[in-house]
């Protein structure tokens, strides 16, 4: 479950030119906007809530601005988005360690870095799902597989200032914006010959060629293409995009699955970039867009990641793109960067 609501501490706080009563707050590698009557000070330690929060009008009625707050999930709120004011963006929000309090009124200890997303109720937004897209769940996500989930290069501040002393190298692709698809052959469940199946970001599916993940799937003969490396015990990792995916942002006519992760089921590692690029090409899979393959992040910044992502998609009509994500060649770290001009655009 994405940390989405954590304890943090507020690293910095600077005025805004020509604004008196908000400032800019500066929470590891995030910048947000927070009026100066919340007097929230350099030290202080706070919750921060992420982007793509849904937040509960119980503990943050103002954002609703006086209106009847939104429904998701059955939960009266708001979605935090990006915004800008002033001319700075802002991301996030920052709430005082007094809405963690329970409702016995007593104080539960708290640090920083503790994780308070489920105790205050915080979903996660996403879109509604195109019923296409829904399918009839065979199980719940395989255990033996990961689950899809790069983190934000924003919540990566230690771990970046030591990449970019480091020595190692790293692929960056473009993060496409769409369904998160997963398809495997294994042996672990002990049908004869290896079991193949498809999942959406949530569930094992049921077949059906009625449901897109499963089109897709049986069109492109995924399974048949896995066998020609002995694919058994692996599972793909992908990107689903096209029509009814996120609004369809690339403007294509029919699906299609794109990979970025192979996961090797029996050693419980991912495959590294090299191997997982010529596995596709020897499969005949397509693999998301390739950037670059050996990038050195020496002299790189976090406003310098951040400011790459923005840029044209490669992808069909070549909207704005989502982000990039770095992968490391060596190792297994890996982070994304979704780019602030396409998050600006969003609807």
């Amino acid at each position: 479950m994405r940390k989405l609501a954590t304890i943090r501490v507020i690293d910095k706080i600077e005025p805004i030119p020509g604004a008196d009563k908000i400032v800019k707050a500066t929470v590891g590698g995030w910048q947000l906007v927070t009026a100066i009557d919340n007097g929230f000070k350099e030290g202080d330690l706070v919750v921060y809530l992420e982007i793509d929060s849904w937040v509960p009008t119980e503990i943050a009625s103002f954002l609703s601005k006086g209106k009847e707050p939104r429904v998701f999930n059955d939960v009266k709120g708001e979605r935090l988005r990006t915004v800008k004011l002033r001319g700075q963006i802002s991301q996030g929000l920052l709430l005082p360690l007094s809405v963690c309090i329970d409702k016995a009124g007593c104080w539960s200890p708290l640090a920083e870095g503790d994780d308070v997303t489920e105790w205050l109720g915080i979903q996660k937004w996403e879109q509604p799902i195109n019923p296409q897209l829904v399918g009839i769940q065979r199980g719940n996500f395989p255990s033996f597989i990961p689950k899809t989930d790069q983190e934000r290069i924003q919540n990566l501040k230690g771990e970046l200032e030591y990449w970019v002393g480091s020595p190692l190298t790293w692929e960056k692709t473009e993060k496409l914006e769409g369904s998160s698809m997963t398809v495997y052959l294994t042996t672990l469940t002990g049908v004869l010959g290896g079991d193949f199946g498809v999942c959406s970001r949530n569930m094992d599916l049921v077949k059906d060629a009625d449901n897109t993940f499963w089109r897709v799937a049986l069109r492109d003969q995924l399974e048949e293409k896995m066998r020609i490396i002995d694919g058994m015990d692996l599972a793909l990792q992908g990107e689903l995009i096209g029509p009814g995916v996120q609004g369809n942002i690339y403007g294509l006519t029919d699906h299609k699955f794109m990979v970025f992760d192979i996961y090797d089921i029996k050693a419980g590692t991912y495959v590294l970039p090299e191997r997982r690029r010529e596995m596709c090409r020897i499969m005949g899979i397509e693999h998301v867009p390739v950037i670059e393959t050996a990038l050195s992040l020496n002299g790189a910044t976090m406003e310098s990641l951040i400011a790459s992502a923005d840029g044209a998609s490669v992808v069909g009509t070549k909207p704005k793109r989502e982000g990039e994500v770095y992968k490391c060649n060596e190792v297994d770290p890996s982070f994304k960067c979704i780019s602030n001009d396409y998050l600006m655009s969003e609807v």
